[in-house]
């Protein structure tokens, strides 16, 4: 953003221009009134919500942390080892409360993550429970994921919806400065003025949705599908050990789903959980 900013005022001002005629006040409230007004006209108080947490996430950046990834895959291969040695009912004290599990209480960057504790709480239930047979639980989670993605992606059709709705807008902003000018011709000095405070909200209009909108939606994208690779860790390594997997096995699928960039080495995940193993 700072980019685009200095690029566009900057080249503005080399070429010879005034910053200050760009701001006019009338324009930027008609153009950020409507805009706002048909955000909220088109989007319920929960996408609203999630859209404000979704664009606080864009700027504060790192979604994605190898060192999370490494905390769910141990975190994960700790219960499959329960699991196996004691049989999964022993799973039951941490799933039903992982705010004071021994296991979840020593992964503090997984457990801060409300919706993954949840999910991953959720997954196991059935298997702990005995409800359904472990070939189906891999469509049941599938089923939530989907689920979950879908309601994620409000925010971004959100994004885009604005983003495609500025252009416009800042025409309206510009047509209004026009009529207002057309209105009140008796000081033809004024005329000048008048007229390019209109055009400034054609360019706010334009300069909002390309230069913010549209990439802040991308970002929004690309975070989003960060975050999720957790959600489908999640989903494979439960499902493949329900299925009879080994508890390293079962987390190996989870690691090989991760990109290259916060991927661990197959020998830096089993140096990691045979230290969790040793300190259990």
């Amino acid at each position: 953003m700072v980019i685009v900013f200095v690029s566009c005022i900057g080249g503005f001002v080399v070429s010879g221009g005034n910053p200050i005629s760009l701001v006019h006040a009338g324009e930027i409230m008609i153009i950020c009134g409507i805009g706002l007004g048909i955000l909220v006209v088109s989007s319920p108080t929960s996408v609203l919500i999630g859209l404000k947490i979704d664009i606080i996430k864009a700027f504060k950046g790192g979604i994605a942390s190898k060192e999370k990834f490494i905390d769910l895959l141990v975190l994960l291969y700790e219960l499959f080892m329960l699991g196996r040695r004691k049989g999964t009912p022993a799973l039951d004290e941490h799933v039903s409360d992982p705010q004071n599990s021994s296991i979840f209480t020593k992964y503090p960057s997984f457990l801060n993550d409300a919706g993954l504790v949840e999910f991953l709480c959720n997954s196991l239930r059935p298997i702990v429970d005995g409800r359904c047979k472990p070939a189906e639980i891999g469509g049941i989670l599938k089923a939530e994921l989907n689920s979950r993605e879908a309601e994620a992606g409000r925010s971004i059709k959100a994004i885009e919806m604005i983003s495609d709705a500025l252009p416009g807008v800042g025409i309206v902003a510009a047509v209004l400065g026009i009529i207002n000018t057309m209105s009140n011709l008796e000081d033809p000095s004024s005329v000048g003025a008048k007229v390019a405070a209109a055009l400034s909200g054609t360019f706010l209009g334009i300069f909002l949705a390309y230069g913010i909108g549209i990439p802040l939606g991308r970002l929004v994208s690309l975070n989003q599908t960060q975050e999720f690779l957790y959600y489908h860790i999640v989903e494979r390594s439960v499902s493949g050990f329900a299925t009879g997997l080994s508890p390293i096995m079962a987390v190996e699928i989870g690691r090989r789903s991760l990109d290259n960039l916060i991927q661990p080495s197959a020998d830096e995940l089993e140096e990691k959980c045979k230290d969790a193993a040793k300190g259990g």
